[in-house]
Order: C-alpha cells, then structure tokens, then sequence
C-alpha cells in the first residue's frame, strides 16, 4: 500500500478541502432547519455516504481483483449518493431555498470529475458524523 497523506487528496483534481465541505455541510444543514422531510432525505445521504465511505476507506488496501468484484457494489452506492444529494437540493429549491451549497459543489454532467467530488463530499459527512458520535 503506498502511505499518502490529506495534501496529497489536495493536489487531485476537484478535490474539496475540509474547510470548503465544513462550509457546505453547514450551509446543508441550515437550509435543512427542522424540515422533516428535508431530515429524511439528509438522514438517507448519511446512510449512503457511509457505504459509500465504507469502500473508500478499504479502496487503497485492497488488491486488483478485489477491486473489480467490489467496483460496481461501490459505483451503484456512488450513484444512489449523488442521487439522494441532487434530490436533496431540488426538495429544498421547490421549498424556497437557494442550495447554494449543491451548485458550489458543481455540475456532474458539466464535468465528470465532481461525480467524484460529490463523493468526497459524503466521506466529509460521514467523518463529521463519526466525530460527532463518540
């Protein structure tokens, strides 16, 4: 395994700092307020991003072949992520929010690679949870 470090996450391409997901997740969740419905759609983003963090977190450890036994379990839970945050932002737009927060994360079909910043976003959400779960 090759020993990389968060700067290394940094020099990617559409990587999302820390501070940069700590804004967007903060301007998420005031948007989202005491919304019920909004807290079910944030609460299955939590869920899908921590599968979705699960494969990412072991993706580095594992070997070629388990890689391509896991790949398309893993692309479908990216999907479903990407999926629940889009839908997420059109509840709250129809409900008089702006979703500022999804346009700044940016266009997947504008540009492949924020499907992968997308991810990054809900490994960000799941470490917040994880920390805020001790």
């Amino acid at each position: 395994m090759k020993l990389l470090l968060y700067t290394d996450y940094l020099d990617l391409r559409k990587s999302l700092t820390f501070e940069q997901a700590m804004k967007l997740h903060e301007e998420l969740l005031s948007e989202i307020g005491t919304d019920k419905t909004a807290m079910e759609i944030y609460t299955e983003i939590c869920e899908k991003a921590a599968r979705y963090s699960g494969f990412r977190s072991r993706w580095l450890l594992m070997s070629k072949e388990e890689k391509a036994d896991a790949d398309p379990s893993r692309t479908a839970c990216h999907d479903s992520l990407v999926v629940c945050i889009n839908k997420l932002a059109r509840y709250l737009r129809v409900n008089g929010k702006t979703a500022a927060w999804r346009d700044e994360l940016g266009d997947e079909a504008a540009d492949p690679y924020i499907r992968k910043r997308i991810g990054d976003f809900g490994c960000y959400i799941t470490l917040i949870n994880g920390l805020n779960a001790r």
